[in-house]
Parts: C-alpha cells; sequence; structure tokens
C-alpha cells in the first residue's frame, strides 16, 4: 500500500492508536529504565495513559473528522491527561503537530514543522530543562526531520516515509548516546526512559497505516508500580489564569517545574517537598481543576565532586579517551553551550575546568562565561586549542592542588605543546604553503602551513622531525583509522628516538593531530 503524501483525519487517527497500543505494551519496559530525575519506575505508564487519553478525546470525533479536527482533539486530550514530566513532554508534540497540520501540506513538512514547533513548546514549557533527557532525543529528531525535508528528492513535496526514516534513527541514536550525557543514567547502566517512550512514539510513524490496537487502553496507573514513602510529592494539576505570574512563583517551591500551555489553561507538573504550600497558591491566582498527587521516591544521596573537567570532545573514541582520563564529554554541535552548561549544573561541583580544544568558537566562550555568573560555582576556562592539547592537559591534572595551581600546571602543558592538525587537500591549487594536488596533505599549524606531503605517514614523519628539532621527548597523535596503519605509527618511536602516543580517533575531522611536548 503506498504511503500517503499528506496526513488525512483517518491516517493521523491510525498512526495515534499505533503509539498508544506500542506504548502501553511497553509500559513496563520503560518503567524499569525510569531513574531520573527520580527513580519512581512510572514514565512509560505515564506516557502511556497520557497518549490513551489523547486518542480517547479524538475518538469522540465523527468518522468524517478532517486531520486538523484530529490533530487539536488528540493534543486537548494529551494535556488534560499528561501524568509525569515525560507525560507532559508527549502532549507538547501533540501540540506541535496541532500547530502545524493540515491536509495540503505535505506529510514529511508536517513532522519536520511538527517537531520544530514542539522543541519550542518544551523549552517554555519546562523551567530547567536537563540534556541527556527525552528533551535531547526531541531536539535531535527535530534537527533530523528539517534536514531530511532540505535532502529529499522534492523538497516541496517531502514523503513521510522518507522524513519518518530519519527522523527515527536520528531519535535511535540520540537515546543511545544518553547515559554520556546524564550521569544518573550512566551509574545505572540505562538509557532515558523518556527518551525510550518519544523513540516508540517516533517510530509509530513508519507503521502501516492501516494498523489498529490490539486490545483496550488501561487509563489507571498499574497497580505493581510503587511511588515510595517520602514527603516529596509530585503535583499535577490544571490551571485557568496568569499562568506567568503562577510559573514566577512555583519557580522557586519545587524542581521539575513544567506548565503545558493550551489558548486558555495549562497543565502544571512540579516537584515539592511543600506541595500544600504550591496548591494554595495556585488557587490563590487562578482555578485549578484535575489536581493530583503522588508520592516520590526519597531524594538519593550522591557524592558531589569538589571539582569536575568538562571536555569538548567529537562523540566515539576521543569521548571514551577523555571520560577514561577522568573529564566529563561534551559534544560540539549547534546546542554545545547549552550541553555544557547544563553539564556544569548537574554536576554541583564547587570547581569545574573547561577544556575547548579548539571546538569553541569566540561568541561560545564567552557565552559560556557570561552564563556560568550566574551559577555557584567557579568557571576556569583553559586554552586548549586542539584535542591533544586538551590530553596534554587532563594527564597533568592533580586534584589534590588548589584550582588556581591546577588550572596554571594545566595551561603550561597545553601552552607548551606544539601542535599541528593534518587534512587531504579539497582540490588543486596554489596554497600558502606552495602547489598543491588534489588528495596532497596539508599540515598547519596555528594558520601556518608547515609542509605539504604526498601520504600521511610521511606528512606526519617530517612534522614531528621538524618540531623535534626544537627539543621535545614525548610525541601525541590522534589519527583517522582509516587513513593509517597503526603499525607504521607505532614504528615511528624507533624512527625519531622518542616515546610515542599513538590514539585511534574517529569524527576527529583531520587525517591527524600532532602534539609534541
Amino acid at each position: 500500500m503506498a504511503t500517503p503524501s499528506a496526513f488525512d483525519g483517518a491516517q493521523l487517527m491510525a498512526w495515534a492508536r499505533r503509539a498508544a497500543d506500542e506504548l502501553n505494551r511497553r509500559r513496563m519496559e520503560i518503567n524499569k529504565l525510569n531513574v531520573f530525575p527520580v527513580p519512581d519506575a512510572d514514565t512509560g505508564s505515564n506516557m502511556a495513559h497520557t497518549m490513551a487519553a489523547a486518542v480517547e478525546e479524538a475518538e469522540q470525533l465523527g468518522s468524517d473528522a478532517d486531520v486538523r479536527q484530529v490533530a487539536e482533539a488528540l493534543a486537548v486530550g494529551a494535556v488534560k491527561g499528561a501524568r509525569g514530566n515525560s507525560g507532559v513532554v508527549l502532549s507538547q508534540v501533540m501540540r506541535g503537530i496541532a500547530q502545524t497540520v493540515s491536509e495540503d501540506t505535505p506529510g514529511g513538512a508536517v513532522i519536520a514543522d511538527s517537531l520544530a514547533a514542539a522543541v519550542t513548546f518544551v523549552d517554555r514549557a519546562i523551567a530547567d530543562p536537563v540534556e541527556g533527557t527525552v528533551i535531547t532525543v526531541l531536539r535531535a529528531a527535530s534537527v533530523a526531520a528539517a534536514e531530511a525535508v532540505a535532502s529529499a528528492a522534492d523538497p516541496s513535496n517531502p514523503g513521510i516515509e522518507e522524513v519518518a526514516q530519519a527522523v527515527a534513527e536520528a531519535a535511535r541514536v540520540a537515546l543511545a548516546n544518553t547515559p554520556s550525557q546524564l550521569e544518573v543514567l550512566r551509574e545505572a547502566g540505562v538509557v532515558d526512559a523518556g527518551g525510550t517512550g518519544l523513540v516508540v512514539l517516533l517510530e509509530a510513524l513508519l507503521g502501516d497505516a492501516t494498523v489498529q490496537p490490539t486490545e483496550p487502553f488501561d487509563l489507571e496507573p498499574d497497580a505493581t508500580v510503587a511511588h515510595g514513602t517520602t514527603g516529596n510529592l509530585e503535583v499535577m494539576f490544571m490551571f485557568a489564569g496568569n499562568v506567568d505570574v503562577l510559573e514566577r512563583e512555583l519557580s522557586v517551591m519545587g524542581d521539575s517545574l513544567v506548565i503545558a500551555r493550551l489558548e486558555d489553561a495549562a497543565k502544571v507538573h512540579i516537584h515539592s517537598h511543600d506541595a500544600g504550600a504550591v496548591i494554595e497558591r495556585a488557587y490563590a491566582l487562578g482555578e485549578v481543576s484535575d489536581l493530583r498527587l503522588e508520592i516520590l521516591p526519597a531524594d538519593p544521596t550522591t557524592h558531589v565532586p569538589e571539582r569536575v573537567i568538562v571536555a569538548v570532545t567529537p562523540p566515539g573514541a576521543l569521548t571514551r579517551l577523555y571520560e577514561l582520563a577522568g573529564a566529563v564529554a561534551v559534544q560540539p554541535g549547534e546546542d554545545v553551550v547549552a550541553q555544557i552548561l547544563a553539564t556544569i549544573r548537574r554536576s554541583e561541583a564547587s570547581e569545574v575546568i573547561l577544556l575547548p580544544n579548539g571546538l569553541l568558537n569566540n561568541r561560545n566562550l564567552a557565552a559560556v562565561e557570561k552564563a556560568a555568573h550566574a551559577f555557584e560555582q567557579t568557571v576556569t576556562l583553559l586554552p586548549t586549542v586542539r584535542l591533544v592539547s586538551g590530553i596534554a592537559a587532563l594527564t597533568v591534572h592533580d586534584p589534590s592542588q588548589p584550582l588556581a595551581t591546577a588550572a596554571f600546571t594545566m595551561s603550561e602543558a597545553a601552552g607548551e605543546m606544539r601542535t599541528a592538525v593534518a587534512h587531504r587537500a579539497p582540490r588543486a591549487g596554489l596554497i600558502q604553503g606552495g602547489p598543491v594536488a588534489k588528495g596532497d596533505v596539508v599540515v598547519t599549524s596555528h594558520g601556518e602551513t608547515v609542509l605539504i606531503a604526498d601520504d600521511p605517514i610521511t606528512a606526519v614523519e617530517r612534522t614531528c622531525k621538524r618540531f623535534l628539532a626544537h627539543g621535545g621527548e614525548q610525541v601525541a597523535i590522534l589519527f583517522d583509522p582509516e587513513q593509517f596503519d597503526r603499525a607504521e605509527l607505532d614504528a615511528l618511536e624507533d624512527t625519531l628516538g622518542v616515546a610515542i602516543m599513538s590514539y585511534p580517533a574517529d569524527n576527529l575531522g583531520a587525517i591527524a593531530e600532532i602534539g609534541v611536548e
């Protein structure tokens, strides 16, 4: 059966039923992943309930309802029926669809526009967003959707299937990476529960439009889910009144504050140790309905490190290398500043050392420095201009030393390392160092051409010899494993007469980085 080029009411309804059915079927699996923001083991149940409430609202429409009517009903049902932080996020995806869908808009464009709108709604709804959660997965899916539309065979009429495939794949990758962004997930050995539910929702776009749910939805929470016995409560309610004032006042009365807005109301979610005060303020400021309270587990007690080192590194082997050396890795990208700030805040460490490794521009660095002034943490930026110089700084870090002393020693190690980077020439031409043929290896250092060579190993050897002529005891090489034979690099130790540390580095963005110290 050919996939329609645009959504209609029946197709959108079939997707919603399919998503609700799959969330319901997998809710216990998702519950078991639930360790953040509190390990209350109900994320799967909350998302299943929220999606089922959306379907229940839309099923009250007649069979001839158009796609916009279905989308609006799904959004209203999801917002009103939202449970938990993850349920509120899911409801904002439904709002995104309602804001953008029409029978005249190609389905692929609807997916992209809906996810972009959902990102905006979620950013507005969540008072203190945390990376490595469902938010990260949603943002990755939105970026992939926009790219899929732009690269479609016909960008003016992108198909549902080609965009849905890209979205699902990006969401899966982002989900797999959540443990590297959130320590509590890494320690528990799980991916984010809310992100898993979102992947299920997005993967449902790939299913056949004729599939129907195989069992009725259970709108009640699982009897097996336990919520603990402490005084920290999850408070949820519908609110009609001045939402901005409510948000401002509740922001200091708890955490995990999420406010999902409708035209004339909002769904409010907050975790608080003083639920009574939260409820009193809500009633004082407007009209409250559908009030629901649940006891949350006790807050885990964890050791707060006095100092952490945050390093900007590409994904893959380099991230693992930096993490093994004791750093918290943050991947470069459009949201790198937000990710750095979220990592710093989550760490709760009193002292933070940031290694930019040449992957942050001046605007990024200024944004981090300015934003960090609002934290009750001391953030020190080190001048690591390359990934190899970041490694040099890490190797001399002494956590027992005062911050100023440790930062000085690390900066000195990074600054004394002579570094270069090797690239392939993309085309033939005349550059600063002379004429090059397409594919020649060009080595540069601080913007100046060091040399041009025919092959990678020759380029590395000649660069090392040039740097070592001015002194040095050790060479560090990060290399693209597709460009080098590891045995050839190891043999350079005898040729050069110094110790060589070489590391394979996918996603390096170059053939090699070379550091001599």
